[in-house]
């Protein structure tokens, strides 16, 4: 029951921080605007997402719009979206695997040896998926970083970190966290050895059994 309990949590963990990359990856707040030593006051902000750029005014009006073509963007950027498709594609090969393997259901067979791996291999998984995310975050917080401590970058084409990145570092924690439970929850369950019933004793025949 420890394990089940174990694996449930682990679960619904790895799932939380997989739905919280797929928002931060339609999310357009990944940079918002910087006008860190401007004295002008503007009205404007502005947000680069992964797929789009908006623009913000103090009136509240939103105006987005979508890349124009892939090959202008930067590396970086091309990378970052790439290795959070990668994220959200293995989170879902992760939740599939790790259903058929947990306790709780009765998908992959009644052989608890066999469904532990399983859940074990989904529970990689999803660690795998954790690993891709949280490495797309820091390399654009990196180059966030990068190009706000560069002179030669003009103020106003710097910029800081916006919410969709903050999300995207607590879901990759989530779903690394989620998936080295459900991993760990297994392990018990592979290392059970199989019990046989013990021989009786055989006694030599005794002088009587010839009377």
């Amino acid at each position: 029951m420890a394990n089940a309990g174990l694996q449930l949590l682990g679960f619904g963990l790895a799932v939380a921080g997989w739905l919280a990359l797929l928002v931060a990856t339609v999310l357009p707040q990944w940079q918002m605007s910087s006008y860190a030593g401007d004295s002008i006051i503007t009205a404007v902000a502005m947000y680069k997402g992964l797929w789009m750029s908006c623009v913000s005014q103090s009136t509240g009006q939103i105006q987005c719009k979508v890349y124009d073509s892939l090959l202008s963007l930067s590396a970086a950027l091309q990378a970052t979206r790439a290795l959070m498709v990668v994220s959200g594609v293995l989170g879902v090969i992760g939740i599939a695997i790790s259903t058929m393997g947990m306790k709780c259901t009765r998908c992959g067979g009644d052989d608890k040896v066999q469904k532990a791996r399983i859940a074990m291999a989904g529970g990689i998984i999803f660690i795998v998926a954790g690993l891709a995310a949280l490495v797309a975050c820091s390399w654009n917080g990196h180059q966030i970083v990068s190009d706000f401590y560069n002179p030669t970058v003009p103020v106003n084409l710097k910029y800081e970190f916006g919410p969709a990145i903050f999300v995207g570092w607590a879901g990759s924690a989530l779903v690394l966290l989620g998936g080295a439970l459900l991993a760990c929850s297994c392990s018990g369950g592979t290392s059970g050895g199989t019990s046989y019933p013990r021989a009786k004793a055989t006694h030599p025949p005794s002088s009587r059994e010839y009377v």
